[in-house]
């Protein structure tokens, strides 16, 4: 019979084992080394931003006017004026740094038991993080060494280094909480240490790789701080999962009686088959990114792209080379209770739990689809009063963090301090009588000569209201006519203008990964009934997903249970992220469940049994899959920054949803519902080449070299 890529990609590693482990070894290596030898390239304020707020950071970029990192240091005291020596002691120790600059002379609150001290660390603003533990260490010393006082220290450099060190840990913390998660779980799935071992293994040798073919990448298009960490968590958990089904199918067979050499050519058909449909639909829709204009989602799509690609190609071509080496020691170091794999030419029954559950949906497919569908719904009411917006360092580590401590303090005690907008203005002649006049009606403007830019500092008591009145008033009505051109950055205009492209770019991203889910499904299963089912089920996993994390973290409904807070949006950039990933990942499942079941109608079983059939069969690998998934987006939920604590709940809730209610309940009940309308095939595709559903025929392999020998020298 005639193969088709996956088998012959398979069939071929198996054949040439030594090839394809050592090939993939030393690429894994290279990419890891050349990668991690060029180092990462992070972007800019002005590539991160949008709108007017990064065209004032790119004309100052342009003019060589790159901002210094500003530092705030606020001293309290119980009495009016007790606060003096305190910051003297620290205006001496700041100057002795030698890495501050414009240090200026406390200025006193109304009160008088507060004053604020302000400076800028020297040399480039991006790398100001890496030198403040000086600046740091001096502030340290006088709170310790002035206990009737209490010190605040917020600015960019020293929430950069906290934000940095925060990162570091944090994604340690994953790594070595996901890691053993994942294998603890694929050990009660196999019971056998060798079969838990390899999808570990080669989840994480697909990252590495990743991580160094993304830094060579960023070189190019330069990345966010938090790329890598959404590598990690979309290429272990996709990586595994690739591993489990491939391994699972291949497995499932050997239980059924086929020999080593057949029931790895029929994983390779079938489930490698699925793996390269759903990776490609996976890398296809991650590309979907590269239409919401920010270069924020440039990177994920890039970092997105390159891991599942690398993982897709491991598990058909590293994967069944292994397997093929290692034969029956698949199986070795057995865990008692746990290995529950029949002898080898037994047939053995699987999904007998699936199957009791699934009897009554296909019974009733009306009540329960209408259920389902309600569940849903319910899950996704919340989502209706979605709010987003870029979550500042305050609320990103929430209310009783050391940073947001300082950062409210200074704000109630100096209004507009930490966060005042910042108005660029170019002209072609900043010196004309006009645009002076138009300057004089500011304070805090500096004027840059030889650039024609100036820049001045407007206080935002009452933020988004101040930023309005700034940008549809206050400067219209001075530069108007003048031929200068005004333009308001800082941290409040940068989110609304953040939130304001993502808005207008969700649409095309929306549109792009359902034609594109749309014309994958039609292709691989030539019925259009499947691929609209596809989209709306995927709609509504992402619609609950929405809901439940609206319910946790803007409203703050349950949020205390994993160690965080509510607080009243939800990251801008989270609604266009989750809807993308899941329309990917949700393929995994959906690819595999319904080729099962499509596999099982070639055979000539009518839809009902061959939805029970395919469900059946599909069950353990799903749910092992999801389980791990789940896990490990789940150690996201637990790190400490909120966009990665809103990413964890909303990625796993989804993939549970997914897995449970729609794979398990409403995916059966709707194709039941369906019948045989699930297999029209549109005329337009029935002279295009149909993907083989069908379990290939045993063939006999090469006598000098049989699967699952072992090969010596």
């Amino acid at each position: 019979m005639r193969r088709n890529l996956a088998a012959r990609i398979g069939v071929w590693s198996a054949h040439h084992r030594k090839t394809a482990i050592l090939g993939w070894l030393l690429f894994v290596v290279l990419a890891a080394g050349i990668g991690g030898a060029s180092g990462m390239v992070e972007m800019t304020d002005a590539e991160n931003g949008a709108g007017d707020s990064a065209r004032a950071e790119q004309i100052l970029s342009d003019a060589g006017l790159g901002h210094r990192a500003g530092e705030l240091v606020m001293v309290s005291s119980a009495r009016p004026d007790g606060w003096k020596t305190a910051a003297r002691e620290l205006t001496t120790a700041l100057g002795k740094t030698g890495e501050v600059t414009g240090l200026k002379a406390p200025v006193a609150a109304e009160n008088g038991k507060d004053a604020l001290i302000t400076f800028e660390m020297k040399g480039d603003a991006a790398t100001a993080s890496d030198r403040v533990q000086p600046v740091l260490d001096a502030v340290e010393g006088v709170r310790k060494g002035q206990p009737d006082v209490t010190v605040h220290q917020f600015g960019d450099a020293s929430a950069g280094k906290w934000l940095g060190d925060l990162l570091s840990d944090d994604f340690k913390k994953a790594e070595f909480t996901a890691v053993p998660l994942a294998l603890g779980i694929l050990l009660v799935a196999f019971g056998a240490v060798v079969a838990a071992l390899l999808p570990v293994g080669l989840a994480l040798t697909a990252c590495m790789a990743a991580f160094g073919l993304l830094s060579l990448a960023s070189h190019q298009l330069h990345l966010f701080q938090t790329t890598y960490s959404v590598m990690f968590l979309m290429g272990f958990a996709v990586g595994v999962d690739y591993c489990l089904f491939y391994l699972r199918r291949e497995r499932d067979e050997r239980a059924a009686g086929r020999d080593a050499e057949t029931a790895l050519r029929i994983a390779a058909a079938t489930s490698g088959r699925s793996v390269l449909v759903s990776g490609l639909t996976v890398m296809v829709a991650m590309a979907g990114m590269f239409l919401s204009g920010l270069l924020l989602f440039k990177g994920f799509a890039v970092a997105t792209i390159i891991v599942v690609f690398i993982a897709m190609m491991g598990s058909v071509t590293v994967l069944p080379a292994l397997l093929s080496w290692l034969g029956d020691r698949i199986d070795a170091g057995r865990v008692p209770l746990l290995n529950r794999r029949s002898k080898r030419g037994a047939k053995k029954e699987s999904g007998r739990i699936a199957g009791k559950l699934l009897r009554p949906v296909l019974s009733r497919p009306k009540f329960f689809a209408a259920a389902s569908v309600v569940v849903l719904l319910v899950l996704a009411a919340p989502a209706l009063g979605m709010k987003t917006e870029s979550l500042g360092l305050e609320k990103q580590f929430g209310s009783q963090s050391e940073l947001a401590v300082a950062y409210r303090h200074i704000s109630e005690t100096f209004p507009g301090g930490p966060a005042p907008a910042q108005v660029v203005v170019e002209a072609d002649d900043i010196e004309a009588p006009a645009v002076r006049k138009a300057l004089d009606g500011f304070d805090k403007v500096t004027v840059h000569r030889a650039q024609n830019v100036a820049e001045m500092e407007v206080p935002m008591e009452r933020g988004k209201a101040d930023l309005t009145e700034l940008r549809e008033h206050r400067l219209p009505a001075a530069f108007d006519g003048t031929g200068a051109r005004a333009y308001v950055t800082g941290e409040t205009a940068g989110s609304v203008d953040f939130t304001a492209q993502l808005k207008s770019g969700i649409a095309p991203v929306f549109l792009f990964i359902a034609a594109v889910t749309f014309l994958v499904m039609l292709f691989c299963f030539r019925s259009y009934v499947i691929a609209v089912t596809a989209i709306l089920l995927n709609l509504l996993s992402v619609a609950a997903a929405y809901g439940v994390m609206v319910a946790v973290f803007q409203h703050g409904w349950g949020a205390s249970l994993i160690g965080s807070e509510g607080v009243g949006a939800i990251e801008s950039w989270m609604p266009l992220f989750v809807l993308v990933v899941l329309f990917g990942l949700s393929m995994d499942y959906h690819v595999f469940v319904v080729s099962r079941i499509r596999e099982a109608h070639g055979r000539g079983l009518a839809t009902p049994a061959a939805i029970d059939e395919g469900i059946r069969r599909t069950a353990g690998a799903v749910t092992g899959a999801a389980v791990i998934m789940v896990a490990v987006f789940a150690v996201f939920g637990t790190l400490s920054m909120q966009d990665m604590q809103q990413m964890g709940v909303g990625l796993a809730v989804a993939v549970l949803l997914d897995a449970t209610i729609v794979r398990m309940v409403l995916l059966p009940s709707v194709m039941a519902l369906l019948g045989e309308r699930n297999w029209r095939t549109p005329r337009g595709l029935s002279r295009l080449p149909a993907l083989d559903h069908s379990e290939p025929e045993p063939e006999p392999g090469p006598a000098a070299d049989p699967v699952g020998s072992v090969r010596h020298g």
